[in-house]
């Protein structure tokens, strides 16, 4: 019995350091709170988990979960004018079909479509889902 509990806080104290990096919470407001690098960045709206990102330096290709009617139009993209520009992507209409697309679906602008410049650099901020 003192053997497994030994155990169990070892367990628990080397697994500490993978934790401290990045705090996530909800509150009451709806809003998400991330800490990183102590440094609050508050974000009021879900941003879409994504399964995989292409750039090609004149089109973003995002492959995100779907219902079997998810498309480009289902999304708000967000630029953020910085270097690199900072890409949120946001589901705006819910995917409510009921043909699950196991390997999710592609869906893709033009680097024209974002207003961004052929070859720009960019970053996007949404979750990686594998």
């Amino acid at each position: 019995m003192r053997q497994a509990s030994i155990r169990a806080a070892v367990a628990a104290v080397a697994l500490l350091p993978l934790l401290g990096g990045c705090v996530i919470y909800s509150n009451d407001g709806g809003e998400r709170k991330v800490n990183i690098n102590n440094q609050a960045v508050v974000q009021t709206e879900a941003l879409e988990a994504v399964r995989k990102v292409d750039f090609d330096g004149q089109r973003l290709t995002v492959v995100v979960g779907s219902n079997g009617c998810t498309e480009a139009s289902s999304f708000e993209v967000k630029i953020k004018d910085t270097d690199p520009a900072e890409l949120s992507l946001i589901r705006r209409a819910p995917d409510l079909c009921k043909a699950i697309v196991r390997e999710g679906v592609a869906v893709s602008w033009t680097y024209a479509e974002l207003g961004l410049n052929t070859g720009q650099h960019v970053r996007v901020l949404n979750p990686v889902s594998l």
